[in-house]
């Protein structure tokens, strides 16, 4: 046999119905224009697909096998050696039982049978040893960790190839990623150019990967929420694809993320094709991946993946012409039908059309020849027929063959076809002249038949098979369904949790905790809640001594990190026109640890960082974001927790005004104890004259009265006395006069005239007299009336005086209508990621000034 062919049998002599000694040697470059095995259940199919995989691998050359049924299994189970001990434990024991036999003697049985085949067909029990040593075997089960396990999350991580060189490849990867993934959740046959939900998905897909950045599963539910652009084609994000919309597909998706066993697919062997066809050293391998346990869906999903895995792998490659690796599917029913679109086809039928020129051989197989888009297959290479079950069967099968390249007789092929038996099979290669009819060879590796999950780990263990690399799985720690408020068919609660960080795992204090675990993808808030970003107002060595380390700690700023909390504030205007109270003042909340149940004790939580008008409106670059939990992802405990922070501020704002009621002076907050007294000082004086001029007025009247009369009783004493002393006067010169007349000194004048003038001066002596007396009673009586006067006028003025100090301290109270709650929602806060001696944590980035 040439080293370059695969020893797949003996040539079939159709008119004597004899096998001949004739080997059919296959050439192994013929594979790169691919090949299609069908036939019966019984036929002999997966011995012939064995047997040429087995071939495969003595030439070295590296296969991706995809087995349904578990089938394939059996290529782990070669005994060079043919020990009835190696294959003991293979025994199906339900088998051993209808024989009416024993294991070992089951075993022996097997032995002999398979060291009697070997040697018939020409082989030894040293090229079973050559095909142990040739690759390295391994089985995978996506899904189970029963065998190797496989991350299917490496699937979304941006492919390594330039997006420019590549951009037609990668977006059929996106296009198959996103099929898939909208399949696994029950949206099939979607149009990649009329779907909505698919559009949205390639496009953040797209905005990734043409970034080269990853995306994980979580970040993909975010941003289906939030989109990372505005605009889909013309249209605006939220009327091409409305919000509401949007979170029930985030929900769908979710869901996935949130069922329990979706851990693990999680973790294991990441879809790294190079490693999955290749080991470390460079030695070919053989990765079997077990799907037997697997859904219809999830199998479809996971089948996707791996083969735009694979065409993304075979873009890489350079060209070639001989068989550079294998890709094997023991049953493509239902992957690549003649109408319908699964996820799996496109893929496929972009490698049936381009695999060839990077040497990628695709060999397909199927029990079900009606199921199968002929058409696609128009350009395979290779037919491999074996027994057809019904006539139905034939007939499609004929009816798909004539229309091939290479008209192939229809006639000539029936014939064939009808007078296969088990193990037969007609072998139509566009590179030989014609059909040829040939007996598979006896199968090196034991046919134990499909393997349980439960055997999957001796089987990997029997091979030593390891997975490498392994993908770690996502550390959690807070359910990302919390992000997503209710839904009417789904509450939340009811979803089982993957986690993010979030805030109630965060510690101010440093810690060692990855950071790396959030999200970039900014969660969404509700409809209807408002969002703010805190301003990073510490720098490094600020946030060291708030958190009471040594500036000597050192570090540098890695990234930021924004946790969720709720930021309340109001204004309040207080007014009362009575009190001339006219105020402003402000009530705001900083509320961390939210009670999910939308509980909060708003004063224990006083807003004391820098002024709110610093709020940033968008957060730092690159930054990362934790999930937002209740209360604050549910709009309605958020419209509670609102109505509630303004009841609060309406019971708890007010301002105190000074009244002082019997003066009718009062004050508002602005004024000072020592103005506000001075300004009563000033009314009560007021009121204190007032009600002196009130009451002391008739007094008064009295009082001039009795001034105006002294004042003309003074003027006629002044005028009496003068006149008395004129009169006075006037007497002693009279004397004088009469006693000179008496001494005949003078004439002698009339007794009458002396007599007269005495009388006038008798009267004014009177007069005088008259007007002292009654200037005296005057006096007396104004002083009686001063008195008086006084001791009214001192009791209103000390009266007055104690009215100053009688004043009240009033609570003045806003009406509702005059609350503004000018900010109330979510607040990112922002840690710095800080990185010192070989350990990250956070440290506030925000804080009281």
């Amino acid at each position: 046999m040439a080293d370059s062919t695969f020893y797949l049998g003996r040539i079939y002599d159709p008119k004597t119905s004899t096998l001949t000694n004739k080997p059919l040697e296959y050439d192994s470059a013929d594979l790169t224009t691919h090949a299609v095995v069908t036939g019966m259940t019984g036929s002999g199919k997966t011995g012939l697909c064995i047997a040429m995989l087995e071939e495969a691998a003595l030439q070295g050359v590296p296969a991706i096998i995809i087995d349904p049924k578990g089938d394939l299994t059996n290529l782990l189970l070669h005994f060079p050696e043919l020990l009835p001990k190696d294959f003991q434990p293979w025994i199906d024991p339900e088998v051993v039982r209808r024989a009416g036999t024993t294991p070992e003697k089951a075993a022996e049985e097997a032995s002999d049978a398979w060291e009697k085949g070997i040697k018939e067909w020409g082989m030894d029990q040293a090229r079973i040893m050559d095909l142990k040593n040739a690759v390295d075997f391994a089985v995978f089960t996506p899904g189970s960790d029963s065998g190797i396990p496989v991350s299917v999350l490496s699937s979304l991580e941006a492919p390594d190839l330039d997006w420019e060189e590549n951009r037609e490849v990668l977006r059929e990867r996106i296009s198959s990623t996103v099929t898939a993934l909208l399949g696994l959740v029950g949206m099939n046959d979607l149009d990649p150019i009329r779907s909505r939900e698919h559009i949205l998905l390639s496009n953040i897909f797209e905005d990734h990967w043409s970034k080269k950045q990853d995306i994980s599963l979580e970040e993909l539910i975010l941003q289906i929420q939030t989109p990372p652009f505005d605009k889909l084609g013309a249209f605006p994000v939220d009327t091409f694809f409305p919000q509401k919309d949007r979170m029930e597909l985030a929900m769908v998706v979710n869901n996935i993320l949130a069922s329990p066993a979706f851990q693990t697919w999680r973790e294991g062997q990441s879809l790294d094709i190079q490693s999955l066809l290749f080991t470390k050293q460079g030695s070919p391998r053989h990765s079997i991946f077990y799907l037997a346990h697997l859904s219809d869906g999830e199998r479809m999903f996971f089948v996707t993946l791996l083969l735009s895995a694979v065409e993304t792998w075979m873009r890489t490659q350079k060209g070639s012409t001989s068989l550079r690796a294998l890709l094997y599917m023991d049953e493509i029913y239902g992957y690549l039908p003649p109408t319908a679109n699964p996820p799996s086809k496109q893929p496929l039928l972009r490698m049936l059309k381009q695999a060839r020129a990077f040497g990628l051989g695709l060999l397909l197989a199927t029990q079900n020849p009606v199921d199968m888009d002929y058409k696609a297959l128009s350009n395979t290479g290779t037919w491999f027929i074996g027994k057809l079950q019904t006539e139905r069967d034939k007939n499609r099968l004929l009816d798909g063959l004539e229309s091939l390249a290479g008209g192939i007789s229809r006639a000539q092929m029936d014939k064939l076809i009808s007078s296969l038996g088990k193990r037969v099979f007609v072998m139509n290669n566009v590179n030989e002249k014609a059909p040829m009819l040939f007996q598979t060879r006896w199968v090196m590796n034991f046919l134990a038949g499909p393997m349980t999950r439960q055997q999957i780990p001796d089987l990997n263990a029997l091979v030593g098979a390891k997975t490498t690399p392994q993908a770690k799985p996502q550390p959690v720690s807070k359910p990302i369904t919390d992000s997503l408020p209710k839904r009417d068919a789904l509450p939340v609660d009811q979803v089982q949790p993957v986690v993010v960080p979030t805030a109630e795992t965060r510690n101010v204090q440093p810690t060692t905790r990855n950071s790396s675990n959030g999200t970039s993808t900014k969660p969404p808030v509700p409809n209807g809640v408002r969002e703010y970003f805190l301003p990073q107002n510490y720098s490094l060595s600020e946030s060291l001594r708030a958190t009471n380390r040594p500036q000597s700690f050192g570090g540098s700023i890695q990234g930021v990190v924004y946790y969720p909390v709720l930021l309340a504030s109001a204004q309040i205007r207080i007014l009362d026109r009575k009190y001339n109270v006219d105020a402003e003042i402000t009530k705001s909340a900083l509320v961390e640890n939210l009670d999910r149940r939308g509980i909060v004790r708003w004063e224990e939580f006083p807003y004391a960082g820098p002024s709110l008008d610093k709020i940033e409106t968008a957060p730092a670059d690159s930054a990362r974001f934790a999930s937002i939990e209740p209360p604050l992802n549910d709009a309605k405990l958020m419209n509670a927790l609102l109505k509630d922070f303004t009841d609060w501020v309406f019971r708890n704002s007010s301002v105190k005004a000074r009244e002082n009621k019997a003066l009718k002076v009062f004050a508002g907050p602005d004024m000072t104890a020592a103005d506000f007294m001075k300004q009563c000082a000033e009314a009560a004086r007021e009121a204190c004259d007032a009600e002196i001029s009130k009451k002391t007025s008739a007094l008064d009247r009295k009082i001039r009265s009795l001034e105006e009369k002294l004042g003309r009783e003074e003027r006629e004493l002044r005028e009496d006395e003068a006149e008395l002393q004129n009169r006075n006067i006037e007497s002693a010169a009279n004397l004088a006069e009469l006693g000179a007349s008496l001494f005949g000194l003078t004439r002698k004048k009339s007794v009458t005239t002396q007599f007269t003038k005495h009388r006038l001066a008798q009267n004014a002596k009177a007069n005088v007299q008259e007007s002292r007396e009654a200037i005296a009673q005057f006096t007396k009586d104004l002083e009686a009336l001063y008195r008086e006067r006084d001791s009214i006028e001192d009791e209103i003025n000390n009266r007055w005086g104690s009215v100053v100090s009688e004043f009240t301290e009033i609570e003045v109270r806003p009406k509702k209508t005059d609350i503004y709650v000018n900010i109330f929602g979510v607040a990112w806060k922002p840690s710095y990621i800080v990185q010192a001696a070989g350990e990250t944590f956070e440290l506030p980035a925000f804080g009281a000034e």
